[in-house]
């Protein structure tokens, strides 16, 4: 019998992992939005975040934008962006000379998406990709191909994963098993999609630990502070959110009596994430900082401390 090797006779090599945290951010649409969001950039900076992610929209149709935004992070701030890309409508040579853009401007994290449908119902442009899993490949291929340039980091992969049924999906059972073949095809994490029951993020981790899927899956958290927001993304998402929330929301008397409502709703979310075992929790912001700053401050969450921080965004945070 060989001997145990040095990391299974020290089984406590290193503290509990701090728990991770990361928002979703997108690209402004105008001048007045972009002000906007830089004024929520700057103050989600003194969180000193572990990633932003940045959206894309479908088949690229804000590309230039996104790409502007990831560039302004890169140089102006101290955040990391994780790229979104989706795949629907793209061969592999537009999508390949995407993905090298991305890292030559310093990008080391892409949410690999598949991406809406045409709306139209029109066929697939030919040649292009059709799901997720061959993005990731795809990206693994140009990593590959670039392994010299990329000495000094890796590229992280993220995907999509889903509490509830996908809306196109036969069932929650397949919807681990597409979770699995991204695992598979290289994903290195997954980040959830809106839920709006506690339950819900703990019943994915337990249905896709038993398929196998063994990579992160974080949890995405949206602050259910808007009536609409949350009716609207209950449509897209085929579930009905809790009636006593609607209800709460509907009838709140103002502003912030609606946004202690929906903080403490998205804080129970949260909260039943993290015991059920969640590494870190992704805050969808809407470009909008306050709910989710109001989060944090509930939450209390176990983080590191970030030495990398510029002095601007140190003093932001002693001044806050």
């Amino acid at each position: 019998m060989s001997p145990p090797s040095l990391i299974d006779t020290h089984p406590n090599l290193s503290d509990t992992a701090p728990v991770a945290l990361s928002y979703e951010l997108f690209p402004p649409r105008s001048p007045a939005a972009a002000e906007t969001l830089w004024t929520t950039i700057r103050e989600l900076e003194t969180t000193a975040p572990d990633y932003v992610s940045v959206t894309y929209g479908a088949s690229g149709s804000n590309r230039d934008t996104a790409v502007e935004l990831i560039n302004r992070l890169l140089l102006e701030t101290t955040l990391r962006p994780l790229a979104h890309l989706t795949c629907v409508g793209n061969t592999p040579q537009e999508l390949a000379g995407i993905i090298g853009e991305l890292l030559d401007t310093g990008v080391r994290g892409i949410l690999a998406l598949r991406g809406d449908l045409p709306k139209d119902g029109a066929a697939p442009v030919a040649g292009s990709l059709r799901y997720a899993q061959d993005l990731i490949e795809l990206i693994r291929r140009v990593e590959q191909r670039r392994s010299a340039l990329l000495c000094a980091g890796k590229i992280a992969v993220g995907v999509a994963a889903y509490p509830t049924r996908h809306p196109e999906s036969p069932s929650e059972e397949h919807d681990v098993e597409v979770l699995l073949a991204k695992q598979r095809s290289g994903a290195d994490f997954a980040i959830t999609q809106v839920f709006f029951h506690t339950d819900q993020y703990a019943d994915l981790l337990t249905r896709a630990r038993r398929a196998g899927v063994t990579i992160p899956i974080i949890p995405g958290v949206m602050p259910l502070t808007s009536l609409r927001r949350v009716r609207r993304l209950g449509e897209l998402t085929g579930v009905e959110p809790a009636p006593e929330l609607l209800e709460r929301l509907a009838s709140a008397e103002n502003d912030i009596e609606r946004l202690r409502i929906g903080v403490d709703a998205t804080v129970d979310l949260a909260n039943a994430a993290l015991q059920a075992g969640a590494p870190g929790i992704h805050i969808y912001t809407f470009n909008e900082h306050q709910s989710a700053l109001e989060l944090l401050d509930k939450l209390a969450l176990p983080r590191r401390t970030h030495s990398g921080i510029r002095p601007d965004a140190a003093a932001r945070q002693l001044a806050s």
